[in-house]
């Protein structure tokens, strides 16, 4: 039994069947639903079982969901939920310090100024930490500030119970003065601020012996006035 077109219901024939949308049609009424047009299986589109032509095919359009109760509580609900957790976020951020700040053109004039106060402060701390490098040993510090006021640049710190000269094999050892420093016995070397000291050895804790570049004078000297260079 030969089945009904899904347009005509008329009987189709094998010779001008056509299967599609799971109906059967005569080639003449497979047809757009709107304009007519004589569709084929590569030009048809289908909707709710129906060919349609692209110029006529239904377009798919949002839903509106009407305010009833349950989408008004709903509603209500979400933004409670939203609520809660922005409150928790922000107790959990508040001392944290943290804190969302426009990149306006002020404060990148702030922030650029920070920064230049901020190396000035580090090139501060960073002299005052070398000047304290360079002072006396902290057994010495004591002897240092009982000395009376000198018009030298720096006071010169009473240096401690030396052993008697004995001239050490020569060295190749290298330091220099950085503290003036008056020779108290014949033994002793005068030093000035910046003089060259060669062939420096170690007699214990507190002395050297070596000898002075710009005098030529050889003999003790305190290990807390010079430095190695």
């Amino acid at each position: 039994m030969n089945p009904p077109c899904g347009r005509c219901n008329k009987p189709v024939y094998p010779t001008e069947k056509i299967n599609c949308l799971d109906k059967y049609w005569h080639k003449g009424c497979f047809s757009c639903e709107v304009c007519k047009m004589a569709l084929s299986m590569t030009t048809y589109k289908g909707f709710e079982k129906k060919p349609y032509c692209s110029m006529h095919y239904p377009k798919t359009s949002f839903t509106i969901v009407a305010d009833t109760p349950e989408n008004l509580r709903l509603k209500q609900q979400s933004m409670l939920n939203s609520q809660a957790l922005y409150k928790e976020d922000f107790e959990k951020n508040k001392g944290k310090g943290f804190s969302v700040v426009a990149d306006t053109p002020e404060m990148q004039r702030v922030k650029k100024t920070q920064d230049q106060i901020s190396n000035i402060k580090y090139h501060e701390d960073f002299e005052k930490s070398r000047i304290r490098s360079d002072a006396p040993p902290p057994e010495n510090r004591q002897d240092y500030e009982e000395q009376p006021s000198n018009p030298q640049r720096f006071s010169q710190p009473v240096g401690p119970t030396r052993p008697a000269a004995v001239a050490p094999p020569s060295g190749e050892r290298r330091y220099q003065a950085v503290y003036s420093y008056a020779a108290a016995e014949a033994d002793e070397v005068s030093l000035q601020e910046g003089d060259l000291l060669s062939d420096v050895e170690q007699i214990d804790e507190g002395w050297m012996f070596g000898c002075n570049q710009r005098t030529g004078q050889r003999g003790m000297l305190p290990a807390n006035y010079v430095r190695p260079v």
